[in-house]
């Protein structure tokens, strides 16, 4: 066996491997024999061919080879016949492509078919008969049938032998084609006399080792003389035939002549090798020569045809010719596609000129008919390339993006130049695997949620949605709280994230007057790899609720003593009686405060502003209005439902203090005077002896009410505002109220008979009643003790101008103003009277008291008053704004640390200061108008 290897690599542009190997083997080899090593000719590993699932490629459906690719060798996959394959035409190969993946690499292999002698000469027919006048000159010429032998080369027919020779000899004429024909030449007359038949034997040799023959018998039948044979006008006729024309074509027309004449002269035609399948494809009329296309006729099968015409006469004579049929191409084939590798799914993140599909386009035409040119659609970002071998190559020639087209629909149309032009298409999927190349994106920029605040633990507040372009696992969304904090405290124990489905539940239950609003950061993550994450803010504000009523800062509400407003009878419509001072934690609507009159001793006399809380007289006071009037004010918020507080207002309507006291106290005033001494000494000594045990026990209730006062305080949580009755301003623009007195009352039995004193300008006209007591009590702060001023019986002082604080001056201790300006907010409230100083005043009553007894008679009581620091108008807080504390510099505001805050100020302010170092001495009791007439008398005695 010959092999003959022949191996081209080199590196095309189609970023593949090409390659072409040749070998040689002869036909008939038995199945499975070893054509060639074809891994060790190629240059290729053995584990190459398996990973690179080696193939072949073919484009004959006839397989005759095949791959081993455990081996690396070219296997005869069945018996191959070269006559069969090829028929004449030499050389005989066997063409096919080997294809390798990953990457893509092919190769090109040619297997050439040797011929073996393995056919013998053969005749068309194995007699010939021949009817020959004896007149037949020497010389004279009968064409016999020629052989034909499949093999070809030195395999092909050779030689002629004609036995026995005595009569004719063999000869072989040479065509220009290179093709023999067979003569028999009469080389000795006949005699029909002598022999009127003789049979001969030609023989056909071939050239191979060993040498094959075949033979035919030709029977000669001796007739009477026809001395001349039948001559064509042309040894050689050239004809032309278009492919697929249809049958009865007259293709063309031969013509011969006879010399002879009558019968010898009637020649008859005939085709003389229809074995080469001439006769299949062509007829000759047998009359007149011509030649008719009787088949289907295929350029692509054969290109042309060799006809060999003869034309015999009556007496047997014949004369040949060649007739040469060229077959003319038409364009009847249509380009075949054929997909060498194709990969049905490319990444998105794919380089350019990668190699998506090889294809192989062929077209069986011929010249113009066969050029082929292929192109795709435009919409893709696909383009082919070509090789010189009518292969072609899809390569990527853009970047890809899933997102945008995850699959791509190409459709390959190749056409052929010829006229008219004819195509073919393929369509092929290619889709697109994802890359994880894009984020979450969420819905909007920032989110931002309400909710009401007192809401159950675990409630769905909203949800954030994000998504991902991406597909499958990479886009397949999960929402993370990032960590944070809000006021020092985790966001984590204020709201959770659902991780699938975004949606934000509120961990805890919301306080709008603790925390207002608030924001956190949420992370959307995909589930690539690597991961890629968005994150985006959220702001949840809390909305309010009315859950707080209103809370009453003045007046305030002591269970220990009655808080009373004086009216003088000489107040106008519109005098302002007091101000309802209330505020509302919440917030907004929540926080609107309105105040209404719900009950009143006498509802024509009072009013209550409806937004403000000033209480203010509708008419002119008269004699005839009761002193002590009880108010019912009720303030309610705009909530819904509506939230209320109610305070009580007591008013006392009167021009003087003893009118109040005739009203507010018990006592029983006998009208008989008694002159009898003794029985008012005693009545003294018993009125002094009860107003010190009375002071014992105020002292020691005030301490106790004090200390209980500063453990609420310290342990409230609202703001604790000590009681400083505030001063209004009346809305005539005067600044304050139109009356301020400091009275000094001494009252006898008959309540027409008083001594009064008008004091300094620091009082006002609120007084406190202790209900445990007979008497009255009032706490007072101003620049001297009224025990210190002179006497001024029946008198009543005009207003003081200079009554007014600036807003850096307080009264000190014991009511002294002449030390140093003490700034507002920031120095200790006036000191209550300590014990010395009380003592002292009780005795001086007692004095007054007994020395008048001649004079007032008895069941005389003296009455000391003292009122707290002045707080005008500028004090009073406004309902639609924070609130002012009196006394204070805090402000009572909707938000929760700030009221903390206030309220610890508050209660630091409202703590009794510690006593001064150096107490100013308890003033001397003054002389009252009693001692001063028993003075008289004694000086007359």
């Amino acid at each position: 066996m010959m092999r003959n290897v022949t191996l081209f690599v080199y590196l095309l542009s189609l970023g593949f491997v090409f390659g072409h190997v040749s070998y040689t083997i002869p036909e008939e080899m038995a199945k499975g024999s070893l054509i060639g090593n074809i891994a060790r000719d190629l240059g290729l590993q053995m584990k190459r061919l398996t990973s690179g699932k080696a193939r072949l490629f073919t484009r004959d459906s006839d397989d005759c080879v095949e791959l081993s690719r455990e081996r690396g060798v070219l296997l005869v996959k069945k018996r191959i016949d070269r006559e069969a394959l090829c028929k004449k035409a030499t050389p005989c190969a066997l063409h096919f492509q080997i294809i390798l993946e990953n990457p893509i690499e092919f190769y090109n292999v040619a297997v050439q078919i040797e011929d073996i002698n393995d056919n013998a000469p053969t005749f068309e027919k194995t007699e010939l008969e021949f009817k020959i006048s004896e007149s037949t000159n020497i010389g004279a010429t009968f064409a016999l049938k020629r052989a034909a032998d499949p093999d070809v080369g030195i395999n092909d027919l050779k030689s002629y032998t004609l036995n026995p020779t005595d009569n004719f000899a063999l000869k072989l004429n040479s065509n220009p084609d290179g093709i023999k024909n067979v003569e028999m030449v009469l080389q000795k007359l006949l005699d029909r006399e002598k022999q009127d038949q003789m049979n001969l034997v030609l023989t056909a040799i071939d050239g191979g080792e060993p040498q094959m023959s075949g033979t035919m018998l030709i029977a000669i039948r001796i007739l009477d003389a026809n001395d001349n044979a039948p001559v064509f006008s042309q040894k050689i006729y050239k004809a032309s035939v278009s492919e697929n024309s249809p049958a009865g074509t007259i293709v063309a027309a031969v013509i011969a002549s006879d010399a002879d004449d009558g019968s010898n002269s009637k020649i008859k035609y005939s085709i003389s090798n229809t074995l080469d399948g001439v006769g299949k494809m062509f007829e000759v009329n047998t009359e007149n020569g011509e030649v008719k296309l009787i088949g289907n006729i295929d350029y692509e099968e054969y290109r042309n045809y060799e006809i060999d015409l003869l034309a015999t006469d009556e007496g047997g004579l014949t004369g040949s010719c060649k007739l040469i049929v060229d077959v003319q191409d038409t364009n009847d084939n249509n380009p075949e596609i054929r997909i060498m590798s194709q990969s049905s799914v490319i990444s998105e993140d794919s380089t350019l000129r990668t190699v998506v599909i090889v294809m192989s386009i062929d077209d069986k035409d011929s010249g113009q008919n066969g050029e082929t040119k292929c192109f795709i659609n435009d919409d893709v970002p696909f383009s082919l390339t070509s090789s010189n071998n009518n292969f072609y190559s899809l390569v990527t020639d853009s970047e890809l993006d899933r997102e945008r087209h995850s699959e791509y629909i190409i459709t390959v149309i190749c056409n052929d130049e010829g006229v008219p032009s004819l195509s073919s298409s393929v369509t092929l999927s290619l889709k697109i695997s994802d890359v994880n190349d894009n984020s979450p994106v969420f819905e909007r920029s920032s989110y931002e949620a309400h909710i009401v605040e007192n809401n159950k633990p675990g409630l769905s507040i909203f949800s954030i949605t994000a998504t991902d372009a991406d597909w499958n696992q990479n886009a397949r969304v999960s929402y993370i709280l990032e960590d944070s904090s809000v006021n020092g405290v985790p966001v984590s124990s204020y709201v959770s994230v659902s991780a699938d489905s975004g949606i934000i539940h509120a961990v805890r239950s919301f306080d709008y007057e603790q925390i207002k609003e608030f924001q956190f950061r949420v992370k959307a993550q995909d589930g690539g790899s690597p991961p890629l994450s968005s994150n985006v803010t959220v702001n949840i504000l809390i909305q309010d609720q009315n859950d707080n009523p209103p809370q009453v800062l003045y007046p305030v509400q002591t269970s220990g003593s009655l808080v009373a407003e004086m009216v003088p009878r000489s107040a106008d419509m519109g005098y302002l009686v007091t101000k309802v001072v209330a505020v509302d934690v919440d917030s907004g609507q929540n926080a609107w405060l309105s105040y209404k009159l719900q009950k009143a001793t006498d509802r024509a006399l009072f009013e209550v502003g409806l937004q403000n809380g000033e209480i203010r007289t509708i008419r002119q006071v008269t004699d005839k209005d009761a002193v002590k009037q009880r108010l019912t004010v009720i303030v309610e918020d705009n909530g819904q439902p509506s939230r209320s507080a109610t305070v009580i207002v007591n008013v006392a309507v009167a021009d003087s203090f003893p009118d109040v006291l005739s009203e507010f106290t018990e006592f029983s005033h006998d009208k008989e005077y008694n002159a009898n001494i003794t029985f008012y000494l005693v009545l003294a000594l018993a009125v002094v002896s009860f107003l010190f045990i009375t002071c014992l026990v105020v002292i020691i209730s005030v301490k106790i009410y004090r200390w209980r006062q500063s453990r609420i305080l310290y342990h409230s949580n609202l703001p604790v505002i000590p009681y400083y009755p505030p001063r209004y301003s009346d809305t005539l623009g005067s600044g304050t109220l139109p009356h301020v007195y400091n009275y000094e009352v001494c009252r006898t039995n008959d309540s027409r008979k008083s001594d009064n004193k008008s004091g300094g300008a620091y009082s006002q006209n609120v007084f406190i009643m202790d209900p445990s007591t007979s008497g009255t009590m009032q706490r007072m702060q101003s620049e001297k003790s009224i025990l210190d001023e002179p006497d001024s019986p029946l008198e009543q002082k005009p207003p003081n101008n200079d009554w007014r604080f600036t807003q850096g001056q307080r009264p000190g201790p014991s009511g002294a103003t002449g030390g140093p300006e003490v700034a507002m907010g920031t120095g200790p409230w006036p000191q209550p009277p300590t014990e010395a100083e009380q003592l002292q005043a009780l005795m001086a009553a007692a004095n007054e008291v007994s020395e008048a007894t001649a004079t007032l008679g008895p069941g005389t009581m003296g009455l000391s008053t003292r009122y707290s620091p002045q707080f005008t108008l500028q004090h009073v807080p406004d309902y639609r704004q924070n609130v002012y504390i009196p006394g204070s510099t805090a402000t009572l505001t909707s938000n929760p640390q700030q009221q903390q805050a206030t309220a610890q100020q508050a209660t630091q302010q409202a703590l009794p200061p510690p006593q001064a170092s150096a107490q100013a001495e308890p003033p001397k009791a003054a002389q009252t108008p009693a001692s001063k007439k028993k003075s008289t008398k004694k000086e007359k005695k």
